[in-house]
């Protein structure tokens, strides 16, 4: 059913400025997820929604095309972000049915409350497998799309480009392991590893137009995950521990999303923008400070030897051979 729009996304954000965008989603039935898609499609975008039950994604999907009228979202059930080969063909019918890919939300994710005495390594690998692997897969499979996104969508950043933003991606990651936090042992390690992986893709895929950002949710009201991991009877909209006394909305998210999305954050790259405490760590600087300890070498030096497409095969240790892995 039609959810209104103050609900989801601002009205600082013009209508149409993601107008013939497509936007692909990994988690994208949960509760923050399609609040972020349902902001683009509402902004212009179509959308391709992922997720691992056929029947909640794709009722999921029609609730989300009533966002603007003429909208397009496809839902593709039955993908497991463990599994690259489902991801790859999710990616690869949302190309062929919506156009391309130009925004990428690694969304997919596991939680749950356990003591490390009460965490089973099974349990552990799980939450390493859906949040890090299915990260990873999300990435690789979209890849080529964005990369293609990016190219068209290339910008001096003075001159907006004539066909828009594109070739973006934003991992969803979480808060707890900036700090520590008993209970989550399992996603403190899971999204820190989120956290690397994303500025990996910001350095290496940087030079060729990609963007790559993170974005880590605190207490959002209104989410599975906060009522899986608050106490029973806690009031949704408020915190004493934090400064600006609420949690976070879908909404807050949605906008975040938009602003990386958008020509406005086309400069960040490589960031983390999270919601608690009403904080966040946005260093304005296309990536550059990830870069600074770089050691150039004759035949890696950056961002040339990137850019040249040639593989690694005169490490030590490689003996000349590309590897098998």
């Amino acid at each position: 059913m039609p959810v209104p729009k103050h609900e989801y996304v601002s009205e600082v954000w013009k209508d149409g400025i993601f107008a013939n965008k497509v936007i692909f989603c990994t988690g994208g039935a949960g509760t923050i997820c399609s609040m972020q898609v349902r902001a683009f499609v509402h902004l212009g975008a179509n959308a391709c929604i992922v997720g691992r039950k056929v029947e909640k994604t794709e009722q999921a999907a029609k609730d989300l095309e009533t966002a603007r009228a003429g909208a397009k979202v496809l839902g593709i059930g039955e993908v497991d972000v463990r599994k690259y080969e489902d991801l790859a063909k999710a990616a690869e019918k949302c190309v062929k049915e919506l156009g391309g890919i130009d925004f990428v939300i690694a969304g997919a994710a596991g939680n749950f409350l356990a003591s490390i005495n009460q965490l089973s390594p099974n349990a552990f690998k799980t939450v390493i497998d859906i949040d890090v692997i299915g990260s990873y897969n999300t990435l690789k499979a979209t890849l080529p799309y964005l990369l293609k996104s990016a190219e068209k969508c290339k910008s001096d950043g003075l001159t907006p480009s004539p066909n828009g933003t594109g070739g973006r991606i934003i991992f969803i990651s979480a808060t707890m392991h900036y700090m520590g936090q008993a209970l989550q042992t399992h996603v403190n390690a899971a999204k820190a590893g989120v956290d690397a992986l994303s500025v990996a893709v910001a350095i290496e895929q940087g030079p060729f137009g990609i963007t790559s950002n993170v974005i880590s949710p605190g207490a959002i009201a209104g989410t599975e995950g906060f009522a899986r991991l608050s106490k029973k009877g806690t009031d949704p909209m408020k915190s004493p521990r934090i400064p600006l006394g609420r949690v976070g909305t879908v909404r807050d998210i949605a906008d975040a999303t938009v602003y990386l999305f958008s020509d406005a954050g086309s400069y960040v790259n490589g960031e983390v923008l999270y919601d608690y405490i009403a904080d966040s760590n946005s260093i304005v600087d296309g990536g550059a400070w990830h870069v600074s300890g770089t050691q150039p070498g004759a035949q890696w030096q950056y961002p040339e030897f990137l850019l040249s497409g040639k593989d690694v095969t005169d490490a030590g240790g490689s003996g000349g051979k590309k590897s098998k892995l």
